[in-house]
């Protein structure tokens, strides 16, 4: 199962991340499962080989690659089993950092982008407040204007990497009309922004989520990042490499799934024969199985349009919200098929099933997404 767009070089970075996985990360996970969160030396390790400044400039330690190798890296490491450990990745490096590569100024990037793309940086960005989820231009966290620099209050919710993060990309309002917004970069130990609590989720054990909260957090003018007023702009650009980030984890999910589950069911004997002999059984898988393959394709050939500069909005809402609802019916179904182990801690498929919940909320939520299709019939 592969895609026209798929070179050697890809396919050698598949390698690569697949032995990265196996070594790093699939041994340690449970243990990440218990602590809530990836170790910061996991992601040292990314940085030493290369792998989190893949799309940034090789200026700073990026490798300049384009959106089909940032695809094939985040597919890659979707392919684990964690996908805690697998969203403290991506949202370093497609959700939070992209802010900086794509609107910082020379001056910003020099001195934050080494850390980052080498690991030693960990990343977050805070849009999500208590009232506002997909609905980006109804923030309330602002940013005022004193003297040369700002101020900003408000608080932030729902942010991976949040209690463990270093460099935080800060969504504020900046003006009255509705989507008068900057983002800010805003630094771990600053006075008057602090974690305001740690949040228990039902999946995505290993990776930290927070509560933010700035109070009368005051920054220096060179903190704004990209043009005042901007930001709601920057936000809604970066939503493609989130939303596809996101559409292979979904996918990642599926495809471990489904090799779980036909692994299961060739093994374990029901009314004197292999589970894979019941028809049903086999049937099901197939379906899933094409529709998963059939998902892949639209979402290579989204990445590639990325590489063609082409207006993939509604494309990418559209892979979104699929992906996002796949990963829940084939995790769902593959979960059944397990009978009562697909409900023990102890296996991977209830973890997979826990962490697809929120591929069709999270980044979008699906009928979020539909809407943004509708809107540009």
């Amino acid at each position: 199962m592969d895609s026209i767009y798929i070179t050697p070089e890809h396919e050698l970075l598949r390698e690569q991340v697949a032995r990265f996985l196996a070594r790093e990360v699939e041994p340690c996970g449970a243990q990440w499962e218990e602590a809530g969160c990836t170790p910061r030396e996991v992601l040292r390790k990314l940085g030493d080989a290369g792998l989190l400044g893949l799309m940034h400039s090789s200026e700073h330690g990026g490798a300049g690659a384009d959106a089909l190798t940032n695809l094939v890296f985040a597919e890659a490491l979707a392919q684990s089993t964690y996908a805690g450990f697998v969203i403290t990745v991506l949202v370093h490096t497609d959700m939070a950092s992209p802010h900086l590569h794509h609107a910082g100024t020379q001056a910003q990037q020099r001195r934050y982008m080494p850390g980052v793309t080498a690991g030693r940086t960990i990343t977050a960005v805070g849009i999500t407040e208590p009232g506002a989820g997909s609905d980006v231009a109804g923030i309330r966290t602002t940013a005022r204007r004193d003297g040369d620099g700002w101020v900003l209050n408000g608080t932030k919710m729902f942010i991976t990497n949040g209690v463990h993060a270093d460099l935080y990309f800060i969504a504020a309002k900046t003006g009255d009309a509705r989507h008068a917004m900057s983002m800010f970069i805003v630094e771990k130990g600053m006075p008057g922004f602090s974690v305001g609590r740690a949040l228990k989720k039902t999946g995505w054990l290993s990776s930290d989520t927070a509560e933010l909260v700035l109070d009368d957090v005051r920054l220096p003018a060179d903190a704004l990042l990209g043009e005042e007023h901007k930001g709601f702009y920057s936000v809604m650009k970066n939503f493609q490499t989130e939303r596809m980030a996101l559409a292979a984890m979904a996918v990642g999910h599926c495809t471990q799934a489904l090799k779980l589950t036909l692994d299961h069911v060739r093994d374990r004997r029901a009314f004197g024969a292999p589970l894979f002999d019941k028809q049903v059984i086999r049937q099901r898988l197939a379906m899933l199985d094409a529709k998963v393959r059939a998902a892949r394709s639209f979402m290579y050939h989204c990445a590639w349009r990325v590489t063609q500069k082409q207006d993939v909005v509604q494309e990418v809402s559209m892979l979104k919200a699929l992906t996002g609802e796949l990963a829940n019916e084939v995790v769902g179904t593959c979960q059944q098929f397990h009978g009562g182990m697909g409900y023990m801690r102890e296996t991977a498929i209830e973890r997979l099933w826990r962490d697809a919940r929120i591929l069709a909320i999270g980044g979008g939520a699906t009928e979020v997404m539909l809407d943004e299709v509708a809107k540009r019939y």
